[in-house]
């Protein structure tokens, strides 16, 4: 009997660590927002933000721009060379590190330590609630062609959506892959800072 009940407690807290590393992120909004002529119009590099938190709403759609799945073939919001898709995307915030995983519009969580101080080499990166961490195979002939495309992807629906980003390759690349668990045939590419404009 004492196997049995520490058999179920065995399950239950498995089941529970599971549930609290994977959350699913709504919907993206897959219309609206500006003309693309508008928002390449308005596109900037925005540095400065105010304390404000990304609604995971706002966050389907950040990341659904960047690496979503737009088809019914697996095809992705960015062109991919060959249709290799071995760009993967880390989003750094206050709650810890997270992977999209496109496929099911989900994060995964890889740590609940807030790792945003590593970033923090520029001061204007102070108030930023939320980091895209960039990174793909070391291998790769075209990976970092393809985290070019999702940034820009992200910049234009931060021009849309009234949020200031910034992409940034100023930071210690081997310290931020060692806090997201990077294995180690992966490589960090560039980050970009988002936030609500100050």
């Amino acid at each position: 009997m004492k196997k049995y009940i520490l058999g179920v407690l065995a399950v239950m807290l498995t089941t529970n660590m599971a549930q609290a590393l994977e959350k699913q992120l709504p919907q993206p909004d897959k219309s609206g927002g500006l003309p693309l002529m508008e928002a390449l119009q308005q596109r900037r590099s925005g540095k400065f933000f105010i304390k404000k938190d990304i609604d995971d709403k706002v966050l389907s759609n950040i990341l659904w721009a960047a690496y979503g799945v737009n088809d019914n073939e697996g095809r992705r919001t960015i062109p991919t060379a060959m249709n290799q898709k071995e760009l993967e995307i880390y989003i750094a915030d206050k709650n810890g590190v997270w992977v999209y995983d496109a496929d099911n519009n989900a994060l995964q969580q890889i740590s609940d330590e807030n790792i945003l101080k590593a970033f923090s080499s520029q001061e204007y990166m102070e108030n930023a609630p939320l980091v895209l961490i960039y990174t793909g195979n070391k291998e790769s002939n075209y990976v970092e062609m393809h985290a070019g495309s999702a940034y820009q992807n992200v910049g234009l629906y931060a021009a849309s959506a009234g949020l200031n980003n910034v992409v940034r390759g100023y930071f210690d690349k081997e310290q931020v892959a060692k806090l997201i668990k990077l294995p180690e045939n992966k490589k960090v590419i560039i980050t970009q800072a988002i936030g609500w404009e100050k």
